[in-house]
């Protein structure tokens, strides 16, 4: 059997204010639900993407898988999470001759990571001592 990922949550004590982060930073739609604290996310991504929410934190620190979402420019990403008052948590890192990802925390340090594709990359080579 096969289970794709279909939805993904994003949780706050300030959802208000990742609704800006996030629609910033990619682009996303958000909007709040009606009658509820939900906020529905969609990410644009077509058929082959999957949507999302963002809402109060339902526990304290629940533990969550790490979502990479696809730029064009990692540095660039990288930057803009930053000046949008995200954090870095692990600079850039290389999968050999597929790609390079990063992973950052948002204003509410929910962990995620930002992947670019590059058939080039490679690590930096170790200096002989």
């Amino acid at each position: 059997m096969v289970d794709p990922v279909t939805h993904f949550e994003i949780y706050a004590e300030d959802p208000a204010r990742l609704v800006e982060f996030y629609g910033a930073l990619f682009a996303w739609t958000i909007d709040k639900a009606p009658g509820v604290d939900y906020w529905r996310i969609q990410t644009g991504a077509g058929p082959n993407g999957y949507n999302g929410g963002l809402t109060y934190r339902p526990i304290e620190g629940p533990r969550s898988w790490v979502h990479y979402v696809t730029v064009e420019a990692l540095d660039e990403a990288v930057a803009r999470v930053l000046e949008l008052g995200g954090s870095l948590l692990r600079p850039q890192a290389a999968v050999p001759k597929v790609g390079w990802y990063a992973v950052l925390a948002d204003p509410e340090g929910n962990i995620f990571a930002l992947w670019q594709h590059d058939r080039n990359a490679m690590p930096p080579l170790e200096p002989e001592e």
